[in-house]
């Protein structure tokens, strides 16, 4: 028998709970002996809960007991998590943890010392929920050279965004519904502006580079711009909008990004709907594969902590050679990226894209040759699809675009990567 602690009693932490204890016949034919949790370190009681007995309000109660050798961290943020988890490591005891904050923060340091004092640091249920993307990185594609990561990878905004594209939803109001059902915080600035879809792809970024990722050099962009008739146009155009987190690897130069982008129905990101997760790898024997399922939840998410814990008892004495170094991999800007760009003018344009203005004449001066969109029952605006072009020189060029729209008494109103 080995025993565990866990710290942090919420949705997650009870959700191992749940898990450990309910598949206990299988878990302990996984890893060949019962996990037994021995302590549930939290603030609160839980009088009538099955861990009732197991609560306890002081860490050194954990870290001090040898008889602990797995330790799980679902408390979430950085303190306590982080002195926490690290003096759990320095005791000689395995940690697996869902929090990405702390992965991506602290991860180099946290690996280096479960190196050091032979333990592991583990952390499947940080990225992806449920879905085994961590472990299927440095296992299953141990041998593969990867040249691309890209994935939705936050189950809130893509529940907002599909609800906007489905039934037409405001963003404020498709946020507020997410928050009812329990998909986003109260505060869910982490979730809209990118963050966390940012921390996810720097940490995948990472086990691929076997190099630190400091997930504030990624151009990050998220979804609070985004309207119901960007929607419009998506689907005319027979595409998707998503919060995509990318990163690109080409030798010794990576670029990395978070930002919305209109996937194309030849993309498998495209059918990402509601609170999925989708990641797309492309490597040079496999080709390209995708790894779809839950990216949230109370369970899903526990499923891939206890995964860790199967892990971690499997090999008590051994580390796993899994993580990165400290070594930092620096991002390139994202000027250099080519893609199609698309964009939303307000004025009046010809469907055959005839007319004298904007569109026929100052557009194409700026962008070249572009598709002209327009979108039922949205009058007074249209749209563009470019050609294929360098982000830096789209960026010149949108901004000239946008003074020359003005000086006609019009505007730029959006612009939106794509991904065909």
């Amino acid at each position: 028998m080995i025993y565990a602690a866990i710290m942090g009693f919420g949705t997650i932490g009870s959700g191992v709970y749940e898990v450990l204890y309910g598949n206990r016949d299988r878990i302990k034919a996984a890893c060949g002996q019962e996990i037994e949790v021995k302590y549930v370190l939290d603030l609160r009681d839980f009088p009538g809960s099955p861990a009732e007995d197991k609560v306890v309000h002081d860490f050194s109660v954990i870290v001090s007991d040898p008889e602990v050798r797995l330790v799980v961290e679902t408390m979430g943020g950085l303190n306590p998590a982080y002195p926490f988890v690290k003096a759990c490591l320095e005791a000689g005891k395995h940690v697996a943890t869902s929090n990405k904050a702390l992965v991506a923060a602290h991860g180099s340091e946290l690996l280096r010392i479960a190196r050091e004092k032979n333990v592991n640091f583990q952390f499947e249920g940080s990225v992806g929920g449920g879905i085994p993307i961590i472990r299927t990185i440095y296992r299953c594609l141990a041998g593969e050279t990867i040249s691309e990561i890209t994935g939705v990878l936050n189950g809130t905004t893509n529940y907002i965004l599909t609800k906007m594209s489905k039934e037409g939803s405001a963003f404020d109001a498709a946020l507020k519904e997410a928050q009812r059902l329990g998909y986003a915080e109260q505060d869910p600035t982490a979730d809209v502006e990118g963050h966390d879809t940012c921390r996810k792809i720097a940490i995948l970024t990472a086990l691929v580079t076997g190099k630190e990722i400091h997930y504030e050099d990624i151009h990050t962009e998220g979804i609070t711009g985004i309207t119901a008739e960007d929607h419009l146009y998506a689907d005319k155009l027979g595409m998707a909008i998503r919060l995509l987190g990318s990163s690109r690897i080409e030798g010794d130069r990576v670029y990395a990004w978070v930002a919305p982008v209109m996937a194309g129905r030849d993309n498998p990101l495209h059918s990402v709907s509601g609170v999925y997760n989708g990641i797309l790898i492309r490597s040079n024997m496999l080709g390209t594969s995708m790894y779809y399922g839950s990216g949230a939840g109370k369970l899903q998410t526990a499923s891939a902590v206890v995964a860790d814990m199967i892990e971690e008892a499997s090999n008590p004495d051994t580390n796993v050679l899994a993580g990165w170094s400290a070594d930092p991999q620096p991002i390139e800007p994202i000027g250099d990226l080519r893609r199609r760009f698309f964009l939303r003018l307000s004025g009046q344009c010809a469907r055959d894209a005839g007319d004298p203005g904007i569109c026929a004449g100052t557009a194409r001066e700026y962008l070249g040759d572009c598709r002209v969109v327009t979108a039922d029952g949205l009058d007074g605006e249209y749209g563009l699809l470019t050609e294929p072009m360098s982000e830096s020189r789209f960026a010149e060029a949108s901004a000239a675009l946008a003074r020359a729209a003005e000086a006609e008494g019009n505007r730029l109103i959006q612009t939106l990567r794509v991904e065909e």
